[in-house]
C-alpha cells in the first residue's frame, strides 16, 4: 500500500505491480477446444466464404438474442460501413461525438455526413433532446451507440425516428450480451452492429456482426459483404469483402462456451470498484440502470480536478508507472479528430458534455486477466493519488514532468 507519494514508481518507488494490469486483455476459453476446432477446419480446407463454423456461429448468436438474421463480418466497422450503405443512408447522420472514432468514420467513408451530437452527462449516451434539436431537411437517419455494455435510450430513439421518419441503427460494438427491459439487445432499430475484437466481452480475435429483423435489409448486407454476389459468379450489387474466416469463428465458438464465466469475473471486479471507490471524493463511477443487463465489461470513472486538485492525465501517468493501465475515452471527441476539425464545410458542434467527458474519463482494467485483488491494490494506489491531488501536482511540477498522457 502506497503512504506517500515518494513510493510510487514514478517518483522513486517500486510498481505496484510487475506485470502491466491493462484494460482489454482478451478473455479467452479453453485452448484444447480452439485447437481441435482448427484441426478439423485444416482437415476440411474450408477457411472461409461462409463456410460451417461462420453459419454455427451465426446460428449460436442469433439464438442468444432471438433476432433472426445474423450477419458474421471481419470486423466491426466493416460492418458498420456496410449496414449503412444497405440501409441506404445519405446526406446527414446524427452520431454522438463521445464514440471511438470508427463510428464516425463508417458514416464518412460510406458518403455520409456524421453530425455529431451530444450525450448524457450521466449515461454518456446519446441525448435525444439534442438529436431532434439537430434534425434536418438532409436527415436520413440516427447512429446511436450502446455504449460501455449499456443500452441508451432506446425507447425515446425509437419513437422520436418513426416520428419524424428517419431510420435507426445501433452501434451495439460494447454491448453483445446486454438487455433493454428485458430484450436482449440485437433487434431494435433497423439494424444493430456488434463488435467481436479481441478487447470486447466475447472476441474472434477480429471481427464482428449484423444483427437485423429485417428480411431484405438482411440480404443486401449478407451479399455486400461477398463482393454484392447473389450466387457465385453472378454480381448483384456494390460490395466488399467483409466476411469473417473460419478460423475467427471457431475462436468465438470457443470463447462463447466461457461466456457466463467472463461476466462473472467483471460483476465482482465491477463490485470491488465500486466498494473501494464510491466514497472517494472527486471520483464518480458510471451509474448503470438495474433495469437493463449490462455485460459489465468497462470500468468507467469520471474525475472532478477542481475537487482533487489534479487532472485525470496527471493521475493517469502515475498510475502507468505502477504498471496499471488505465486509458482514456473517447479523447478528445469524434468532432475534435482528424478530418472532421479540418473540415470547413462542417461547423464546430456545440458538445459541451462530450468535451467534459473527454478530459475526464478513465477507463480501468477488468476482465479475466484482473483478480478482485488485483482491482484492490489498483484502487489503493488511484485514491492515494486522488486524496492527494494537490501534493501530486506540486510534485509534478516540481520534477517539470507534466506532459499530455500518451
Amino acid at each position: 500500500m502506497k503512504r506517500h507519494i515518494s513510493d510510487f514508481a514514478f517518483f522513486g518507488g517500486a510498481p505496484a505491480f510487475s506485470k502491466p494490469l491493462v484494460v482489454g486483455r482478451p478473455n479467452l476459453g479453453e485452448p484444447k477446444t480452439f485447437m481441435a476446432q482448427a484441426e478439423a477446419i485444416m482437415r476440411s480446407g474450408i477457411l472461409s466464404n461462409h463456410g460451417p463454423t461462420v453459419r454455427a456461429f451465426e446460428e449460436v448468436l442469433a439464438q442468444r438474442t432471438g433476432v433472426l438474421h445474423c450477419i458474421a463480418t471481419c470486423n466491426a466497422t466493416v460492418a458498420l460501413e456496410v449496414v449503412v450503405r444497405a440501409m441506404d443512408l445519405c446526406g446527414e447522420v446524427i452520431v454522438p461525438s463521445f464514440t471511438f472514432i470508427a463510428t464516425a468514420h463508417a458514416l464518412r467513408r460510406a458518403g455520409v455526413t456524421p453530425v455529431f451530437c451530444d450525450v448524457d452527462p450521466v449515461t454518456h449516451c446519446l441525448d435525444p433532446r439534442h438529436v431532434e434539436a439537430l434534425i434536418t431537411a438532409r436527415t436520413s437517419g440516427v447512429l446511436a451507440v450502446n455504449l460501455w455494455g449499456q443500452a441508451c435510450a432506446i425507447d425515446e430513439l425509437t419513437q422520436l425516428c418513426q416520428r419524424r421518419g428517419i431510420r435507426l441503427l445501433f452501434d451495439s460494438a460494447h454491448a453483445f450480451g446486454c438487455s433493454f427491459r428485458g430484450t436482449p439487445l440485437g433487434g431494435f432499430g433497423d439494424a444493430e452492429v456488434f463488435s467481436f475484437h479481441a478487447t470486447k466481452v466475447l472476441n474472434t480475435g477480429e471481427g464482428g456482426c449484423i444483427m437485423t429483423r429485417n428480411d431484405e435489409l438482411a440480404a443486401r448486407c449478407a451479399r455486400m459483404i461477398n463482393f454484392g454476389l447473389e450466387d457465385g459468379d453472378t454480381v448483384a450489387a456494390l460490395g466488399t469483402n467483409g466476411k469473417m474466416q473460419e478460423l475467427a469463428a471457431a475462436l468465438g465458438l470457443t470463447n462463447l462456451e466461457r461466456y457466463d464465466d467472463f461476466v462473472a469475473a467483471n460483476r465482482a471486479n465491477d463490485e470491488a470498484y465500486h466498494r473501494c471507490l464510491n466514497s472517494t471524493r472527486g471520483v464518480r463511477l458510471l451509474t448503470r440502470d438495474p433495469a437493463n443487463e449490462s455485460n459489465l465489461h468497462y470500468v468507467v470513472l469520471e474525475f472532478e480536478e477542481d475537487e482533487i486538485g489534479a487532472s485525470r492525465d496527471e493521475i493517469m501517468r502515475v498510475l502507468a508507472s505502477e504498471n496499471i493501465r488505465s486509458r482514456r475515452y473517447f479523447f478528445p471527441g469524434c468532432h475534435a479528430a482528424e478530418p472532421y476539425r479540418s473540415d470547413r464545410r462542417m461547423p464546430r458542434p456545440l458538445v459541451p458534455n462530450t468535451e467534459r467527458l473527454a478530459r475526464n474519463v478513465l477507463v480501468m482494467p477488468t476482465g479475466m486477466a484482473a483478480s478482485v485483488a488485483d482491482v484492490e491494490t489498483a484502487c489503493d494506489a488511484l485514491r492515494f493519488l486522488v486524496e492527494n491531488g494537490a501534493e501530486l501536482r506540486a510534485r509534478l511540477e516540481k520534477a517539470s514532468v507534466i506532459k499530455p498522457a500518451l
